[in-house]
């Protein structure tokens, strides 16, 4: 069975969320952080498996600059540090929704092990 597709998708700049609305007024907010740690393109989660996976680090203020979309079965994310590479399917956004706490968890547990962090290094610089 395939999920079910979101009949609004809302991007709340300030909270930096991805709203996705369902039919009978269920919605679930995403904050863009974790879509861009979890994006589905082949740089972050590699080309063999989870152990090819690159870990996501200092992408906690980034932001969503576009939305695209992709046909009837996914979108494409345009964030704000230039990546674009990744199209999420229905299928995948429900799977992130759905298994939302625990990913989260190991995504915060795999940061801790490598000493890295959610904050962004450096002084961030945006084209206006």
């Amino acid at each position: 069975m395939s999920a079910p597709i979101p009949i609004q998708v809302h991007y709340h700049k300030q909270a930096r969320e991805l709203e996705l609305i369902y039919e009978d007024d269920v919605s679930f907010r995403l904050s863009v952080e974790y879509l861009r740690v979890f994006s589905p393109s082949a740089e972050v989660r590699g080309h063999g498996g989870p152990e090819s996976a690159t870990l996501q680090v200092g992408k906690k203020d980034v932001g969503l600059a576009n939305i695209s979309r992709v046909g009837r079965y996914a979108i494409k994310l345009h964030f704000d540090d230039g990546h674009d590479s990744g199209l999420y399917s229905w299928d995948y956004l429900h799977d992130l929704i759905q298994h939302r706490e625990t990913n989260w968890a190991d995504y915060l547990k795999r940061l801790e092990e490598a000493g890295a962090s959610r904050e962004p290094l450096g002084i961030e610089i945006k084209q206006l």
